[in-house]
């Protein structure tokens, strides 16, 4: 009898967003065309940011230069990895559990609980499709009951 892997309890999508390679078209189309309710963010330039998009707790346009730094403190991607073309952020119950769940399964972890600036805490790794994923436990968007 095959046993499944053991699963991960996901408690919502955090966030969601376009990796860009060019900041100025990107803040075009999604800020000038769409105008979505973006704002940026001082000393962090090309990145775009939400929590104010019906449907979703947090949207970003992340420039490939900062998912880079963020993961491997270079503004290089290194040329040994697929670029992501978008990003993907799944708030979890137990970071450290599905931390574990993730390496156990073989996915290699560009970041492993890492503890961000503004509070979060974050596992990322590329999926199969090329995404950048996080599992994270955010404290702002669980405590702040007008963003569930």
């Amino acid at each position: 009898m095959t046993r499944l892997p053991e699963g991960i309890e996901v408690l919502f999508m955090a966030g969601l967003g376009p990796v860009t390679t060019n900041a100025i078209e990107s803040e075009h189309l999604y800020k000038d065309l769409l105008r979505l309710p973006l704002e940026t963010i001082d000393g962090y330039e090309g990145y775009l940011h939400s929590q104010h998009i019906p449907g979703i707790k947090y949207f970003a346009v992340w420039p490939l230069d900062k998912v880079a730094l963020s993961c491997f403190g270079t503004d290089e991607w290194p040329d040994t990895l697929p670029a992501p073309q978008a990003w993907l952020e799944i708030e979890v119950a137990d970071m450290r559990r599905a931390t574990d769940i993730l390496e156990r399964e073989g996915y290699t972890l560009l970041t492993r609980l890492q503890e961000e600036p503004w509070g979060q805490t974050v596992t990322r790794f590329l999926s199969p499709e090329g995404l950048i994923m996080a599992v994270t436990h955010t404290p702002s968007l669980r405590d702040s009951p007008e963003k569930e």
